[in-house]
């Protein structure tokens, strides 16, 4: 029973590093185009650069009148932002399986939660 038990948080340790580590190469790999992007953009002289201010003012009145307006529409592109965004779940949903895996693997060992490696002083 114990080893069964042993084998079954090693598998969820295992789980959550490799979610955690699945979504860091899905944001990282998102951010590089990111990042492609405002390089393009960093070639650009400062007074092309202020010409984007009134244009992001326009975009958030606009994002305005259509939460004012049409609040399924709203929603409909609120939720496609967030779906962008889904590489960060997984990083979520491995961070708390991990931490809880490990939680439970310390207090096995009689480590005290909270206990740091260099020892308390």
């Amino acid at each position: 029973m114990a080893a069964r038990q042993a084998s079954f948080q090693s598998l969820k340790s295992t789980a959550g590093a490799a979610l955690l580590a699945l979504g860091l190469v899905m944001l990282f790999a998102n951010l590089d185009g990111a990042a492609a992007t405002v390089n393009n953009l960093a070639g650009i002289s400062a007074h092309e650069g202020l010409d984007v201010l009134p244009a992001l003012g326009l975009a958030g009145l606009h994002a305005l009148q259509v939460y004012t307006f049409d609040p399924a529409g709203f929603m409909s592109a609120f939720l496609q932002i967030l779906v962008s965004f889904w590489p960060l779940v997984l990083i979520f949903a491995g961070a708390v399986v991990l931490r809880r895996a490990l939680a439970r693997r310390s207090a096995a060992l009689g480590i005290p939660a909270g206990s740091s490696i260099a020892g308390d002083q």
